[in-house]
């Protein structure tokens, strides 16, 4: 069974950047839609970021564009999230998911579409 596996995340200041990183055991990563949700305490879990099974098209949460990018290395089975000019609402644990799809993206996605889940990992920004 596929298993998704976060890192990257950790202790940034405002206006900071981080690197996250989910990958993939198992040899059907090319398959899946990959994406990014993250879960504030006390909020929601909301979509962030997602990326087609060949990373030719994506999608983002109107508060990250222009911030956050989303790629993925079928080589590597490895999804990035790359998170610039980060603010204190950053905040949150990230989780990767994986979404069986050889479709584009089409805007958000929503959590009942993912089929596997990582652990997640947590960023906090400081002000």
């Amino acid at each position: 069974q596929v298993q998704l596996v976060e890192s990257g995340g950790g202790l940034v200041q405002a206006g900071g950047s981080l690197r996250l990183s989910c990958t993939a055991s198992g040899r059907t990563f090319i398959t899946y839609a990959m994406n990014w949700f993250r879960q504030a305490p006390g909020k929601e879990r909301e979509f962030v970021a997602a990326i087609s099974w060949g990373g030719s098209s994506t999608s983002y949460a109107d508060s990250v564009k222009g911030r956050f990018t989303i790629t993925r290395d079928n080589a590597k089975n490895t999804v990035y999230l790359q998170m610039n000019s980060l603010k204190p609402e950053d905040t949150a644990v990230y989780y990767c998911a994986a979404e069986t799809s050889l479709q584009n993206i089409r805007g958000p996605q929503s959590i009942g579409s993912m089929d596997l889940w990582g652990k997640g990992t947590l960023v906090t920004v400081s002000s």
